[in-house]
């Protein structure tokens, strides 16, 4: 997950540069990279899967995601529980601030 803002305007190939040179990973990995706009309204999911790559976007019409605010990591490791929870509902940092202080995820 890409901490911070991205430009939402990229698409499929800045996505995968991205990944590749400011994150210094393999956008071909098994892995999927979430990335997240400035009004917080968007999150996009860039994923490469049998021979091509695969964007997912999800726009939210009347609120927005709590993103974690770009840092000196500029990428997060998220479970498939977190990236579920943050699909469902814009309450990811909440979630992994409990995680961080022990408690267990409802």
């Amino acid at each position: 997950m890409a901490c911070g803002k991205t430009d939402g305007r990229k698409g499929i190939n800045g996505l995968a540069a991205t990944v590749q040179n400011s994150f210094a990973l393999d956008p071909y990995e098994t892995a999927i990279f979430v990335f997240c706009n400035g009004a917080r309204d968007r999150i996009k999911i860039l994923e490469y899967e049998d021979g091509g790559f695969w964007l997912y976007i999800k726009r939210l019409e009347h609120t927005h995601f709590q993103w974690p605010a770009a840092s000196n990591d500029k990428t997060m490791t998220i479970t498939d529980e977190d990236l579920y929870h943050l699909l469902a509902s814009p309450g990811l940092t909440q979630k992994l601030r409990r995680i961080k202080y022990g408690h267990a995820i409802a």
